[in-house]
């Protein structure tokens, strides 16, 4: 949410219309339920062999198939129309047409765990369309500066995704789930996540060279990120796994919500 509200602030180059950070919110809203629902259906036989995931709802019977697909039908149906709005009051087109490939996307991430240890990236592109869809419903067409904000978020993601699935190594060896950790063992699977994050601040460094709009207080931000991300990294070693929630929720929450505001705090003032 955060990366697709600076991207519809950058695009509007200040406040845009209200009624347009109303059908963004629902976008992303109804994308985010739609992706973890389709998720939570399509990994209910996995998650029931993992004891990690073994409590989730499907797999424990707290809430029956019927109930995540009829929520996940709905919020498709949300989506779409709210991607309407933008054809319906400005003329825009384009987040209508996409509408339909955006969700089959950002609903397949677990499907490529089968098959490929480049899941987390691809995880991380489907995060990464929130700031391209978003400058697309807000600015008509394409610039540099979503395309850096999506390889920042790609990369940001498929990073602490690597961190967070080194908690399923035995699991995913057992079922034969693809992932990096599985393949090259939890300590290579942690120094690749580190790499990966390193191209992370590359593109958030050029992203805020690039755009006129972002200065010095994304770059305060840019700097705590950096920060936050050390501290990411020192949480979690091969041998001690135990601070993998703290490394994944809090601190990349924190990271998100901080570029966010002072990134569109730029952009307005």
């Amino acid at each position: 949410m955060p990366w697709a509200l600076l991207a519809t602030f950058l695009a509007a180059g200040g406040w845009p219309h209200a009624f347009q950070l109303v059908l963004i919110v629902i976008c992303m809203i109804c994308a985010r339920t739609v992706a973890m629902a389709a998720n939570r259906l399509l990994d209910a036989k996995l998650d029931a062999q993992n004891p990690r995931t073994a409590r989730r709802a499907i797999p424990s019977g707290q809430l029956p198939v019927a109930f995540v697909a009829t929520t996940l039908f709905v919020c498709a149906v949300g989506f779409i129309a709210a991607t309407y709005g933008f054809y319906w009051k400005y003329g825009n087109v384009w987040p209508l047409a996409l509408s339909i490939p955006v969700l089959i996307f950002v609903s397949s991430y677990p499907l490529l765990k089968r098959f490929t240890r480049l899941c987390h990236y691809y995880l991380g592109a489907s995060l990464a369309l929130a700031p391209v869809c978003a400058w697309i419903a807000i600015a008509g067409r394409l610039s540099w500066e979503p395309v850096l904000m999506a390889a920042a978020v790609l990369t940001w993601t498929a990073a602490f995704d690597i961190i967070y699935a080194c908690q399923d190594y035995e699991s995913d060896l057992a079922c034969g789930v693809f992932s990096v950790p599985s393949k090259f063992g939890i300590s290579a699977a942690l120094w690749i996540s580190r790499f990966t994050h390193l191209i992370c601040v590359a593109m958030l460094v050029l992203l805020g060279l690039y755009s006129p709009a972002l200065s010095t207080l994304y770059f305060i931000g840019v700097g705590i990120a950096v920060a936050l991300l050390i501290v990411e990294h020192s949480l979690v070693r091969p041998t001690d796994l135990s601070k993998v929630g703290l490394a994944f929720f809090t601190i990349n929450g924190i990271i998100s919500l901080l570029l966010g505001t002072l990134g569109i705090l730029d952009v307005l003032f």
